[in-house]
């Protein structure tokens, strides 16, 4: 066996990492979960969570987290974790408005939609940082914080508009700050 082979080279450089062979599949490798794609929190554990996602400013996390405990301890739930909160912020659902009954200047920014049409807050946040003007950035900035906190996340923002959500985000405290 020379050391130039690189075949046998690779072969045993597998073999000492745990490598399957050919034609097999690794232990975790290859299997997929019969519930992928849907959540294995129950149910009563989401509403504990996006009910107190559900205020006009950020809650501390802290306090969140000790409010979830107790409520899960209660009714005999296992409790999320830090991390499956900050990933159900993202997903959680947002309160809607009516097209008809949001200011003129809003309802320029979302071109398109007809009177009644129901729109998420993050979607109209987005639009109006993006497209609209002072009056309907005006009125996004008064959002409820989860709005806000979700619309940062899209992705599609024009140069100047990016900074105009970073800075009203920053300022009502619903991110840090720190890069």
């Amino acid at each position: 066996m020379s050391p130039f082979d690189l075949d046998a080279s690779i072969e045993r450089a597998k073999r000492r990492l745990g490598h399957p062979g050919p034609g097999r599949t690794g232990r975790a490798r290859g299997r997929v979960r019969s519930d992928a794609g849907s959540s294995r929190l129950d149910p009563r554990v989401v509403a504990c969570v996006h009910e107190a996602l559900s205020g006009q400013d950020r809650p501390a996390m802290s306090r969140m987290m000790r409010d979830l405990v107790a409520l899960c301890r209660e009714a005999g739930l296992a409790p999320p974790s830090r991390a499956t909160v900050y990933k159900l912020m993202g997903s959680a659902p947002c309160a809607t408005r009516r097209m008809g009954d949001l200011p003129q200047a809003v309802q320029s920014a979302l071109y398109n939609l007809g009177p009644d049409s129901e729109v998420p807050e993050h979607q109209i946040a987005f639009y109006c940082f993006n497209y609209g003007d002072a009056r309907a950035m005006s009125f996004a900035s008064g959002l409820g914080w989860l709005a806000i906190y979700q619309a940062l996340r899209l992705p599609g923002y024009r140069p100047g508009s990016r900074g105009i959500i970073e800075a009203v985000a920053t300022t009502r405290g619903i991110v840090d700050g720190r890069a």
